[in-house]
């Protein structure tokens, strides 16, 4: 996929309501968009299915304390790798700081849902939105 040697990327973006139920569509988008590529094999497709669905479920559990807003998903797809990114416009959280074990040498809340991500995926970002919120995003090789 690439024109003149540039790289082309098919990316979409999907956004679904900050509730549990809605967690599926984002996983059906990226069965449905692996097969489209064609070049994902099922393990890698396993792994970036578990790393969504724990990004999702930190922005469904803890971005909005009343329980309305939104969580927006991007998937791009190059000719070598996969990048999902999941944002809400909820409270942040400080990522320095959630997967720090606390003095029972225990992960806080939500911190091994990070732990699993960093640990299935080659790259890993965690932070604030520019707007306010948060923004997870992961890359996963396909070579």
């Amino acid at each position: 996929m690439s024109t003149n040697g540039v790289e082309q990327a098919y990316a979409i973006r999907l956004t679904i309501p900050a509730k549990p139920e809605y967690i599926t569509l984002g996983r059906l988008a990226l069965t449905g968009l692996a097969r489209v590529h064609g070049g994902v094999a099922a393990d890698v497709l396993g792994d970036l299915k578990l790393a969504l669905t724990e990004a999702c479920t930190n922005s469904v559990r803890h971005a909005y304390a009343d329980g309305d807003g939104t969580v927006e998903i991007v998937y791009e797809l190059y000719p070598d790798r996969v990048v999902v990114v999941v944002a809400d416009e909820g409270k942040g959280f400080a990522p320095d700081t959630a997967t720090l074990p606390d003095d029972t040498g225990e992960l806080f809340e939500g911190g091994l849902g990070i732990a699993i991500i960093e640990a299935i995926s080659d790259e890993l970002e965690v932070g604030p939105r520019d707007e306010g919120g948060s923004r997870l995003r992961f890359v996963k090789m396909l070579a």
